[in-house]
């Protein structure tokens, strides 16, 4: 098997699984219809009118769950004995993470560009600009938790992978401030909050809005659990397959 066949293999049976795909999708496309339809007239959040703070609550949502979502495939496939079949392969440790980050980055882009098509029927508007900020700002964000659903899938059984899923995306999503409230707004506890990569992701939008950038801090925080997920990763990735 060629590192392109596998890649293809791995896209191909990520979008043909329709009711994972679908799921993934809508639930937060229904959640942003149904909330910020009854809030569109006069209603802010932070602030900002409720459609587009909403809509980049849950782009940010989506996004994230979509790559964490990684980790229902994997653990399905250990159960399999796939990724030990793998390790016989000439391919490498590279090809297998570069086709799992790919496939969950597609699974986020379609996500991020099915709620923007939903802000748009609700009448949010931005310049070019502001929205490639935006989207720009969110994809960066999710490298951290793509790393994430490797290593859960590799740690977890795959009948426990998708309570996890659904545990970690909301409590990342609480914690960050992603459905438009923050736990605080001063001393320790925000400085926590901070060094949690949730929380700059859901700054994206707000980014967009000043046409601005997260600051250095932000840039740290995403680094630095990249830094210690990604190593994390690759090890128990190679010590289930060799079992």
């Amino acid at each position: 098997m060629t590192r392109f066949t596998y890649v293809r293999y791995e896209l191909l049976r990520n979008f043909r699984n329709w009711r994972f795909l679908i799921l993934s999708l809508a639930f937060p496309l229904v959640l942003y219809y149904s909330v910020a339809s009854a809030n569109r007239a006069n209603g802010k959040l932070q602030g900002i009118a409720f459609p587009l703070a909403w809509m980049t609550s849950m782009a940010t949502l989506g996004a994230m769950a979509s790559v964490i979502s990684s980790c229902t495939v994997i653990s399905a496939e250990r159960s399999a004995g796939w990724t030990r079949q793998m390790r016989i392969t000439p391919l490498g440790t590279g090809t297998y993470f570069g086709a799992k980050v790919l496939a969950g980055y597609l699974r986020a882009i379609l996500t991020i560009a099915l709620l923007c098509a939903a802000g748009l029927t609700l009448g949010v508007h931005m310049p070019a600009q502001n929205w490639a900020v935006m989207i720009g700002l969110l994809l960066a964000g999710l490298v951290p938790f793509t790393v994430l659903g490797i290593l859960l899938g590799h740690l977890l059984a795959s009948d426990s992978s998708a309570i996890a899923l659904s545990g970690t995306v909301m409590i990342f999503a609480l914690l960050g401030g992603v459905y438009g409230f923050q736990l605080a707004h001063a001393g320790t506890l925000l400085d926590i909050i901070k060094g949690i990569p949730s929380f700059w992701l859901a700054q994206a939008g707000k980014a967009a809005l000043r046409l601005g950038n997260w600051p250095a801090e932000g840039w740290i925080v995403m680094a630095a659990w990249t830094a210690v997920l990604l190593p994390l990763a690759v090890l128990t990735y190679r010590r289930d397959t060799r079992r």
